[in-house]
């Protein structure tokens, strides 16, 4: 389960900014999660809570803001939105797609004190 990998580097992410700009907790996460990042949402939260216990992160909220799966079609010239990686273009029906959108897992924002 790669989720807690993520969530031991989000983890040392939170420890670097807290760092950097002199807060001591945080209550609140925000994550940006692509459709095709690869990321279980669900195994992401356990993950997040386990990994936070004992941190400055310590119940804090994780907000996840889920973001869809976007690829330009080749064959008609067009963004189009995805059910799925290995769907094909909706509009035309084409199978050469190269994924432009929801590939990324980000951190939006903190709240911190």
């Amino acid at each position: 389960m790669h989720e807690m990998a993520i969530c031991e580097s989000l983890l040392d992410s939170l420890r670097d900014a807290a760092r950097d700009h002199g807060f001591a907790r945080v209550t609140r996460v925000r994550l940006s999660v692509g459709q095709f990042a690869g990321v279980e949402v669900e195994a992401l939260r356990f993950g997040f809570d386990v990994v936070m216990r004992g941190s400055l992160a310590e119940n804090a909220d994780l907000v996840v803001l889920e973001e869809p799966g976007t690829a330009w079609c080749f064959d008609c010239s067009t963004t189009v939105s995805l059910p799925d990686r290995l769907a094909p273009c909706p509009l035309c029906g084409g199978g050469r797609l190269r994924p432009n959108g929801g590939t990324d897992l980000r951190i939006k924002d903190l709240e911190v004190v």
